[in-house]
């Protein structure tokens, strides 16, 4: 997860990480940005970068200054989701309250003159832009603990045969490459030597009203990334349907078991809430606020064995969707992201969410430029996450009431590092997304795998209005 510093190379180069370019890329080697828009000059022509509203709210009927990546003047008009009716009302931070403020509310980092024990001053989730140089040779991925050896085979001393239990037994798992070697304990086929493909590595889950994809990529040695999805009944027996998605930052250790403990909290939390008639907004704030506690009880579960060179707390990123009756809540923390996509692709889309990243409050705070921030190799540093030595966390929520049928994607950076603006999303989401949410999942992790799948890569799609019981896709 070594740094990528840009070249001193004529010609392209990657409006991202500066990665000098060959003739007919699309995308780059290294961060695998699309660069099919990049002149033979190494400018960029029309080049599409990230939807970033945080200096403007947008005008009125336009929640958290969300636009769309449309025509210009075209934006989603939708009207705001009233406040909650009794109690306390549900915290709500958008987008354009930023203002080029860390999220602990200080000032932006200086990045430098401060100690290890001062805690983190920013995360980066990205594997090519670890701050900590890789070493020669290395893979570039965080060492694991080597696996135990496998004990010799027990023998029934009778026979001489396998006893009962033996992993080489029978009954033992064979080897789903060549299928004729049986898998050891270290999880290694023993007629061809090939590791077998972890739980997490390939997951899939449908529901009638919301389905989900998460692959590990093709340079991860695992995935990181976790997501839970469920549906509930609102307190008048109306349908509520809940995506909840994950990212490891990968600079952390066991982000594996961050992102899958804060994505069963929140998840298991919102549909404790619901049924109770907690408004959806307050559900998803508190969510978030469970989530954040799951992950900070993982650092005092002490740290794994093996290599110590980059023991820290665990930590994740968060985004999730509640569509409820004729609401849609949108929560997030970190630089996992929620879209907007219509029905009819005539009508404008949009990105729901703002990065809590380096690049974000840059372009926020009016020090650079998209292209500059997003190409500058600090753009892929968190301001936000779960996690122990997080700053004070600031869950975002929204809540919005839209006027027409969609999808909502819902995913980690895997997946928009090759489809960044709302309008190049849409793009990539089929057109029966709405109706096969699980066929479309698949369609744009594969879009991932085809650009160059650098990082785990986590979908969920919620189609709106929630289809009834049986309607979708099996």
């Amino acid at each position: 997860m070594s740094s990528q510093q840009p070249r001193s190379v004529a010609g392209p180069r990657c409006p991202r990480c500066a990665e000098p370019l060959e003739p007919g890329d699309r995308f780059c080697g290294v961060c695998g940005h699309d660069v099919s828009s990049v002149d033979a000059g190494g400018g960029t022509a029309g080049l599409d970068h990230p939807t970033i509203a945080m200096q403007s709210p947008g005008p009125p009927g336009v929640p958290g200054g969300a636009v769309a990546a449309v025509a210009p003047g075209a934006r989603v008009q939708w009207p705001e989701a009233q406040e909650v009716s009794g109690g306390v009302p549900a915290p709500v931070h958008r987008a354009g309250d930023i203002s080029g403020r860390t999220s602990g509310g200080g000032d932006l980092p200086s990045y430098g003159g401060r100690s290890a024990s001062d805690g983190p001053e920013f995360r980066t989730d990205d594997p090519y832009a670890h701050p900590d140089p890789t070493p020669a040779g290395s893979s570039g991925d965080y060492p694991l603990p080597a696996p135990a050896p496998s004990p010799a085979p027990r023998t029934d001393p009778r026979e001489g045969v396998p006893a009962a239990g033996d992993p080489t037994g029978p009954a033992a798992k064979r080897c789903v490459f060549c299928g004729v070697g049986r898998v050891a304990q270290d999880d290694y086929c023993e007629h061809c030597g090939k590791a077998q493909p972890r739980e997490r590595d390939h997951m899939e889950t449908a529901l009638d009203a919301v389905a989900a994809v998460s692959d590990r990529g093709l340079r991860h040695h695992r995935n990181e990334d976790a997501y839970a999805i469920s549906s509930a009944a609102l307190p008048d027996g109306s349908p509520a349907v809940v995506a909840i998605v994950c990212d490891g930052v990968s600079s952390a250790s066991r982000p594996d078991e961050a992102s899958l403990a804060a994505s069963r909290a929140a998840n298991e939390c919102v549909l404790d809430l619901l049924p109770q008639g907690v408004h959806p907004q307050q559900a998803m704030h508190q969510a978030i606020v469970a989530a954040s506690e799951a992950v900070n009880a993982l650092a005092g579960e002490g740290a794994p064995t093996g290599d110590t060179a980059h023991q820290n707390a665990p930590a994740c990123t968060l985004v999730g969707a509640i569509v409820a009756d004729e609401l849609l809540v949108i929560g997030w923390v970190g630089d996992s992201r929620a879209y907007w996509v219509p029905v009819d692709r005539s009508a404008p889309v949009a990105r729901l969410t703002e990065d809590d990243s380096w690049a974000a409050q840059m372009v926020a705070a009016g020090l650079m430029n998209e292209a500059e921030a997003y190409a500058d190799e600090r753009a892929h540093a968190i301001t936000g996450w779960l996690g122990a030595d997080s700053y004070e966390l600031e869950p975002h929520t929204v809540s919005f009431k839209p006027d027409r049928a969609g999808v909502v994607v819902v995913c980690t950076d895997g997946l928009w590092n090759y489809a960044e603006s709302a309008q190049n999303m849409a793009t990539v989401l089929p057109v029966d997304a709405h109706r096969h949410p699980l066929e479309a999942a698949r369609t744009l992790v594969g879009h991932a795998l085809d650009g160059g799948g650098h990082d785990n890569v986590t979908v969920a799609l919620v189609p709106f209005p929630a289809p009834e019981p049986g309607a979708g896709s099996a």
